[in-house]
């Protein structure tokens, strides 16, 4: 190995390494913000996984309390038969013929109220499974309306082919653990018990009555009933009316509208909500009357549905996950921070500082849900924000060798978690904010190193 070749070697890799200091130390920053993200990916798998729990538990409380109730009816059933015309073949004589015979056949007709009324009352109760909680509801809704003259003509149904006397009337309740009492609907001026199952192929849970004195004089059919329930998270309507009404009242402060009606008169306050709509038949895709040879499916139903939920539009966990995405855009800002007071003075950061504060960053969004879990969304992401702020601060002010600057360390944090904060409320303008922010910041990272000469500091 001939030594005076290599002696060089080393004066020229220390000149490369002063020549591109500043780029080495840029490279090696980045690279840090990237393994960070590293133990954000896991704090978010701690978030799933806790969000199965969560769910799980909240199961368990519906499953036992009951489901979201979604109400479809009342529906009246009317029973025909009919002819069917078959030909089969016999050996008559000795030779193979075709015989026609003559099948009667049973059919049901299914008929839907030409005006429906719900007035409705919704008591909202929160229940608890150890550390997670869900809303729960009890209520009555009180439904009314009339069924017109049932009309077979367009069947081509004779009148003595129709089985007045097996009418029924049924209704749709996905879960009826709740109702206390025994149901009754007046329907016609007649009492009639509900009893269980619905009667209609397409819900498998729901009430149903047979109706007794109907007949080919019968005109318009008046009806009425209440219905108590529970449930929970929601409470849905098919608008099987030609007409719809419905009110629904509840102290629950924090309703959300959902599915494919908006109410068309609402009040939201403190005290609670009241909601009206006013549907018609024109929203929907199904008709007003079918017969099981061209029956009519639950998806058509369940595109029309309408009502409320009572859950909050984001939840805590919601909340927690919206934050950790912003996760890496604070760690990228902090050391965007700690990179600039490197240049601008003559201290020295090294890498394992900077990965230890980073560190801190990441178990800042650990604390935020934990402590999400036990106590309101805002106080935990305060307690988080001051614990990680004040240990950043404190460890900065020594590495730095300067109070002041952990100081303005501190502020920055308490800024930038203030922003985070800010972004995080305003669910419809967090896009906005957000990208005007950022813009804020890069002009105040532009305006400080305007004068910087980087192939000076670099000895270039």
């Amino acid at each position: 190995m001939n030594l005076d070749t290599e002696k060089p070697l080393l004066p020229r890799a220390v000149t490369l390494q002063r020549r591109f200091s500043t780029v080495l130390k840029m490279a090696s920053v980045a690279v840090l913000i990237l393994l960070l993200l590293i133990p954000l990916a896991m704090v978010r798998s701690v978030l799933e996984e806790r969000l199965a729990r969560r769910d799980a538990a909240v199961d368990e409380i519906t499953s036992t309390w009951g489901m979201e109730q979604v109400v479809t009816g009342p529906v009246l059933i009317i029973p025909y038969t009919s002819d069917q015309k078959t030909w089969e073949e016999q050996v008559i004589d000795g030779r193979r013929e075709r015989v026609e015979r003559i099948q009667s056949l049973r059919g049901q007709a299914y008929f839907l109220p030409s005006t429906l009324k719900v007035d409705g009352q919704i008591s909202p109760e929160p229940r608890h499974r150890g550390i997670y909680e869900t809303v729960v509801y009890s209520g009555t809704l009180d439904l009314s309306g009339s069924f017109a003259r049932p009309s077979f003509e367009e069947w081509g149904v004779e009148p003595a082919r129709i089985l007045w006397d097996e009418a029924e009337v049924a209704l749709g309740v996905t879960d009826l653990r709740g109702t206390r009492e025994s149901l009754r609907i007046t329907l016609a001026g007649q009492v009639a018990p509900m009893r269980p199952g619905s009667r209609l192929a397409a819900w498998e849970n729901g009430i149903h009555a047979r109706i007794h004195g109907l007949g080919a004089e019968t005109d318009t059919l008046p009806f009425a009933m209440s219905l108590g329930l529970n449930g929970s998270r929601g409470l849905r309507f098919a608008p099987v009316g030609v007409n719809n009404d419905v009110t629904i009242r509840s102290t629950w402060p924090d309703p959300s509208f959902q599915g494919a009606f908006l109410p068309a008169e609402r009040t939201v306050n403190r005290d609670g909500f009241s909601a009206r709509w006013q549907v018609s038949y024109y929203g929907r895709s199904y008709p007003q009357q079918w017969t099981d040879r061209t029956p009519v499916g639950a998806a058509g139903f369940a595109a029309s549905l309408f009502g409320v939920d009572l859950v909050p539009a984001i939840d805590s966990y919601r909340y927690v996950e919206r934050s950790i995405k912003y996760g890496i855009l604070f760690i990228a800002l902090l050391f965007t921070a700690f990179f600039l007071f490197e240049i601008l003075s003559s201290v020295r950061i090294h890498p394992f500082q900077y990965t230890l504060v980073g560190i801190a960053l990441c178990l800042f969004y650990l604390g935020l849900l934990a402590l999400s879990e036990v106590t309101s969304f805002a106080a935990a992401y305060w307690i988080g924000a001051a614990l990680a702020s004040l240990m950043i601060a404190l460890y900065s002010g020594n590495v730095l060798h300067s109070a002041r600057v952990g100081a303005l360390v501190a502020a920055g944090l308490v800024l930038i978690y203030a922003f985070l904060f800010v972004i995080l409320r305003l669910q419809d303008y967090s896009l906005l904010v957000g990208a005007l922010g950022l813009f804020l910041l890069l002009g105040v990272v532009m305006f400080v190193t305007r004068n910087i000469d980087w192939y000076a500091r670099d000895g270039r």
